[in-house]
């Protein structure tokens, strides 16, 4: 009919067969009817018998069939074929022998397509593009019903149910389009809707089940079922149930659904609705490495130990019921799979959990099929299930949400692959997903104490993040006081909320508790204070993998964020960024470990972080000039307290001209109300921000900056060096004294051209990089520190001329660099391109000149010769400062 030979025309039955052996999943053997490799398995049955049976059939040797795209059933009169592709929701195409009688053109283009162009059939939507409508069509209900004043919990709790009553009658565990069909019949009558949906629920949570009309419903139960409770919706709402319900839940994606969803439940969250979200490949970055990837070496040295056994004489079976040496081996192996526990201490809706058991389950898949194929084992059933899984989540959406998805996970598995799933009840309680605080036991609200976790062998997960600035604002002083008393000497005050499971997870594995733990973090915990939790997992075990610079989806936004692996030091690999290493540093590098650099007595006191201003000080050129032009009553004039100021966005872009009121650090009231119109702006503007201030200095002593800065001008300098804190470039500038730098901006109390110049050079840059820390993407910058970064870094010991000739050649580059920003005669929209930031990324011909000049006469001030690597140069530069701090009095850790 569609021009292709007979499978006989193939005597090896290698590529093409009728009657194909192939062993089941679930033990003995079987035949798929006709099979063509990489094209299909074709199981038929007797007229009017079900096809579904037969489709679990082939499921069942699907993959001892090379897993073929198409999996077709017939009964002789009617036709389907499921596609099988990887990574796409499942589609079935259906015809009957009438179709292609009374209408032939469908039906013989998918009989060609199934031996000629398999791909042809491949599903044009993705399981993600199903899962994204169908977490968009429930969110609707959600906001829905929230606005109409329902509680947040119990409008969660019941679209929950609803879900799984969708994803349920897809696959097959409830009657056909139930809720569809109750809604297409009574979206016009909401109270009777209502009744019924409200019945179908009392029958799923009853045991034995029961009919709702003349359907069968089996009893479901599981803590999610848990009475016939319902909350009553309106026509508009049992519409978009309808419409809803039209989707194949059976092919929802778990792993992305809960967040998708979550966001709709959490008004807080609703603006998020359409960001990403994370995925499956994302997750499996960290789950991989960490769960995975041990068992899978247990797993060959399980197959090489067999394959020995076999080489030596040794039978699978033994006369006697005692199990053989094999047999022993292969089950030692399968209970190490079936008894492994996960924990994820900060589990959301579930992802980590919910990759982590299909994992597993495929694991204990693939070694069952081995020993079946290749070592004649009796198949057994398959053992990994969720009692395996442990989650912590303080949100009662997330974690209702989690036990949804590990439970839809768990029935997608056992179906796709030929199982059959549990009855009587098909949920169980999955009370080892507990809704509680995972930092602080709050059992006796007057007396926390620290919260305990289960044990497990590994610990995964994506803990929250929250800058230590914004603990107090986010978390209220009962909890933050709490953390600070319980972790106290362990995790620092300034450290990002993150950190303290990544403090819990090592002390868990230094107990004995957990074998192994991979979690996410903040870029930010490669430096500061963050970092002292790395340290102290290197100073208990060690990091086996880490990604220093991922893309995340973090509250609907995407960022980019740390990955950690680690364990007690047995873990023999290393792998940073995805290449094999030796080991992998505190920062989140490898090879020279520049967070050993010390703090360097020649350096200390002369760098600083401007102040910080706490409240609006700052003032452009409109207000600050009549201030300058005031007069005051002692006679003394306002440029005292009035004084140019510089931001980082003044080095790298145009100067915007601002103004700061400065009143110094030890100024009285009395004394600084002299100074009438700074003052009075002041009083006006900026005390009523601070009155309201958490810290009683920063309250009474309103009219002062908030952190003080050092005065440049005491050091009777009459310029100073600067760059931004944070810069994608690592740019230096002459600024003069009198001008007081920002937060944003490091200032370096030295004048002179000969420091400029080693500062602008590439070593120097080389260092800051590896002493600072990353933001996001390299197009975000990294961080320049007075501690970590100038004060660690050893100067050369220069000649007098090797001197004199790094200082010309940084005058050069200066003179340069200033020419090009402000040419003579240049018109403002010519100078408002004319930025640092643009020309260093256009980096023209004579801007590399120039900078070669100058890396070539600070190399020759440390000796070394100008085509030193980059590891290399940081190798010399930590020996020099390792060997200056050890003669040094002040040598304390960077």
């Amino acid at each position: 009919m569609v021009g292709w030979p007979t499978p006989n025309e193939d005597p090896t039955d290698e590529h093409y067969a009728f009657e194909k052996g192939a062993e089941k999943t679930g033990g003995g053997d079987g035949f798929a009817d006709v099979w063509r490799k990489d094209c299909f398995a074709w199981e038929y049955k007797g007229k009017r018998k079900d096809l579904a049976a037969a489709y679990r059939q082939l499921l069942e040797y699907r993959e001892a069939l090379d897993n073929p795209p198409l999996l077709i059933v017939s009964d002789m009169e009617r036709f389907e074929i499921h596609t099988n592709f990887t990574g796409t929701a499942k589609h079935v195409y259906r015809f009957t022998l009438d179709d292609l009688a009374a209408n032939p053109a469908e039906p013989l283009r998918l009989l060609r397509a199934i031996f000629l162009e398999p791909e042809r059939l491949r599903p044009t939507v993705t399981r993600q593009e199903l899962t994204e409508e169908a977490a968009k069509q429930f969110a609707k209900l959600a906001i829905s019903l929230r606005d109409r004043g329902n509680e947040a919990q119990a409008v969660a709790h019941f679209l929950d149910k609803l879900l799984f009553c969708l994803f349920a009658e897809d696959a097959g565990l409830l009657p056909k389009e139930l809720i569809g069909r109750l809604a297409a019949r009574m979206k016009s009558d909401p109270l009777v809707f209502s009744t019924q949906l409200g019945q179908l629920f009392g029958l799923m949570s009853q045991a034995g089940g029961g009919y709702f009309g003349t359907e069968k419903v089996e009893w479901f139960n599981g803590d999610l079922f848990d009475g016939a409770g319902v909350i009553p919706m309106e026509t508009k709402e049992i519409e978009v149930l309808r419409t809803v319900s039209l989707l194949d839940w059976a092919e929802i994606e778990p792993a992305i659904f809960g967040t998708l969803f979550e966001r709709g439940l959490d008004p807080d969250r609703r603006t998020q609705l359409g960001a990403h979200y994370t995925d499956r490949e994302s997750i499996l970055r960290l789950v991989e490495p960490v769960l995975m990837a041990p068992l899978r070496r247990e797993f060959e040295l399980m197959k090489a130990d067999i394959k020995a056994m076999q080489a030596r004489g040794m039978t699978t079976y033994r006369r006697t019921r005692e199990p053989s040496a094999i047999e022993k081996r292969f089950n030692e192996f399968l209970d190490r799979v079936r008894l492994i526990t996960v924990l994820d201490p900060a589990c959301g809706s579930g992802n980590f959990l919910y990759i982590a058991l299909q994992s597993l389950k495929d694991l204990e898949r693939e070694a069952l099929l081995w020993g079946s194929l290749e070592v004649s084992l009796p198949v057994q059933f398959p053992r990994v299930g969720p009692h395996q899984l442990h989650g912590i989540e303080i949100n009662p959406y997330a974690a209702e949400l989690t036990r949804v998805t590990i439970w839809i996970g768990e029935i997608q598995w056992m179906l796709r692959n030929g199982f059959a799933y549990l009855k009587d009840p098909i949920l169980r309680p999955l009370h080892n997903i507990e809704t509680r605080d995972a930092l602080i036991d709050w059992s006796d609200p007057e007396h926390p104490v620290e919260a305990d976790w289960p044990a497990a062998d590994v610990i995964i997960g994506n803990p929250p993040f929250l800058g230590g600035k914004l603990l107090r604002s986010n978390l209220g002083d009962p909890t933050v006081d709490a953390l600070f008393r319980l972790y106290d000497g362990r995790v620092p005050r300034e450290a990002d909320l993150v950190t303290y499971w990544h403090e819990k997870a090592p002390a868990a594995i230094e107990a004995g508790r957990t074998e192994r733990a991979g979690l996410l973090a903040t870029q930010g915990i490669r430096g500061g204070a963050n970092r002292r939790v790395i340290e102290r997992i290197k100073d208990t075990g060690d990091l086996f993998v880490a990604w220093s610079d991922q893309p995340w989806v973090l509250s609907g936004a995407a960022v980019h964020v740390s990955f950690l692996g680690f364990d007690n030091g047995t873990e023999p690999q290393r792998a940073l960024d995805g290449m094999s290493v030796g080991a992998i540093n505190s920062n989140l590098t490898t090879g020279t470990d520049l967070t050993k650099a010390r703090r360097l007595g020649e350096n200390l006191g002369q760098s600083f972080q401007g102040p910080v201003k706490i409240g609006p000080f700052d003032i452009d050129s409109a207000v600050a000039y009549p201030m300058l032009d005031a007069h005051n009553p002692n006679g003394l004039s306002n440029r005292d307290v009035v004084r140019p100021f510089v931001g980082a966005s003044d080095i790298t872009g145009r100067s915007r001209q601002m103004w700061i009121i400065d009143f110094g650090y030890d100024l009285s009231r009395e004394v600084a109300a002299l100074y009438e119109a700074p003052f009075e702006y002041v009083r006006a503007v900026v005390q009523p921000i601070r009155a309201t201030n958490r810290r009683l200095r920063r309250r009474d002593k309103w009219w002062r900056l908030g952190e003080a800065a050092r005065d440049l001008l005491a050091e009777g300098l009459s310029r100073y060096i600067a760059t931004p804190r944070v810069s994608k470039h690592r740019i230096f500038v002459w600024i003069d004294a009198r001008t007081l730098p920002d937060s944003s901006v490091v200032a370096i109390a030295r004048d002179d051209d000969y420091t400029f110049g080693v500062l602008q050079s590439r070593v120097h840059e080389l260092w800051a990089r590896g002493t600072g820390t990353q933001l996001r993407e390299v197009e975000s910058g990294f961080r320049y520190t007075p501690r970590t970064t100038f004060e660690t870094f050893p100067f050369p010991r220069p000649t007098g001329t090797q001197r004199g000739a790094i200082a010309e050649a940084a005058r050069r580059l200066n003179e340069l660099r200033e020419g090009w920003l402000n040419p003579s005669g240049a018109e403002p929209e010519e100078l408002e391109v004319r930025t640092l930031t643009n020309l260093y990324n256009q980096m023209p011909a004579w801007l590399r000149d120039v900078h070669a000049a100058l890396d070539a006469a600070v190399f020759a001030a440390y000796g070394w010769k100008r085509d030193t690597n980059d590891a290399d140069l940081l190798s010399e530069l930590l020996a020099l400062n390792l060997a200056r701090a050890s003669l040094g009095k002040e040598s304390a850790t960077a």
